[in-house]
């Protein structure tokens, strides 16, 4: 599984990539944490507002940093 974050590095950015490291870790998988920041790469998948989370090229979640709960439920659908 690859999940990449999106977003230039702003706190929010900052805070959903250590809250999807967290998830990953307390559900026991692996996966490849990839922090995108190239705003060209980031508006290749049409996003318009950050941070946003991308879970094998497929957008999970954007525009806000959910609890660490509702990323696991999130990654749980791309497994």
């Amino acid at each position: 599984m690859t999940i990449k974050v999106l977003g230039t590095g702003c706190s929010n950015c900052k805070n959903l990539e250590k809250a999807t490291q967290v998830a990953i870790s307390e559900m026991g998988i692996t996966a490849e944490i990839i922090k995108e920041e190239d705003i060209q790469k980031i508006m290749a998948y049409g996003i318009m507002r950050t941070p946003a989370l991308v879970i094998d090229e497929k957008i999970a979640l954007y525009g806000r940093v959910p609890s660490v709960k509702e990323l696991k439920e999130i990654i749980t659908k791309y497994q």
